[in-house]
């Protein structure tokens, strides 16, 4: 293997940590009371999250800049033999790459509810202080938010790999462009969070740092935006073995 363990942990951990930041960030930057962009629409966060993918693909390259557990399962179930050019798939590159993931969400998370003290300080709304950190569903239905998560992660992943079959010269901004795609296609009954670090990392940021009047961290509904990125993205990825 010619990238070490410890390049691969920092790599996903930087990167998913810049995801984080900036896309937890647009979601404060409209919601949060007193901000700059103060009640702006559902197209600026989506149009947020895309730009904060396209980021965090360029910090986490030299791991192929997975930054989702999903894409790591999706890679697994493909059949691939490596995660990205010099890095073999195996139990101890997965699990670091999922753990960088996952400090990665949580640390972005932290930086950006220090960007934003102030701003939480003053807000009075506990959902909305909490629909900053991670996502919730429009329609409370756990089975059917369920199969929200899982389309919409199928469908990121598959065209993320196929991506790979299909060389061109836009590199991170084919992706960012997919998750804009998603956001606006899929993203209302959930709040699409098609990755498991995206939605855990921030929630248990939520849990731990000290905001004012912030509510709970709504545990309840935390597995669905885990089980069906994970159930998404590996389902991606036998698809893309079979079809080849």
């Amino acid at each position: 293997m010619d990238v070490s363990y410890g390049t691969i942990f920092l790599s996903e951990v930087g990167g998913t940590a810049m995801l984080t930041l900036l896309g937890c960030g647009v979601v404060a930057n409209v919601l949060l009371k007193g901000t700059k962009g103060q009640g702006a629409d559902w197209l600026l966060i989506n149009v947020g999250w895309g730009l904060a993918v396209f980021a965090g693909v360029f910090v986490a390259f030299r791991t192929g800049a997975h930054i989702n557990p999903a894409v790591t399962v999706g890679l697994w179930t493909s059949g691939a033999e490596e995660y990205a050019p010099g890095i073999s798939i195996s139990i101890i590159t997965t699990l670091l790459y999922l753990a960088g993931q996952m400090l990665g969400g949580v640390l972005g998370a932290v930086i950006m509810w220090l960007s934003y003290k102030q701003h939480f300080d003053v807000h009075d709304e506990p959902a909305e202080k909490l629909g900053v950190f991670a996502t919730g569903p429009q329609i409370r239905s756990y089975g059917w938010n369920l199969v929200t998560e899982v389309v919409g992660t199928f469908v990121l992943v598959y065209v993320i790999i196929k991506f790979g079959d299909t060389p061109n010269a836009l590199g991170p901004l084919a992706v960012a462009l997919l998750v804009l795609g998603i956001g606006a296609s899929l993203g209302g009954p959930t709040g699409y969070a098609i990755n498991p670090a995206r939605d855990l990392g921030p929630r248990i940021a939520h849990a731990l740092v000290p905001i004012r009047g912030k509510g709970g961290s709504d545990w309840a509904y935390s597995w669905v935006p885990v089980v069906g990125p994970v159930v998404g993205g590996g389902l991606a990825g036998l698809v893309a073995l079979g079809i080849g």
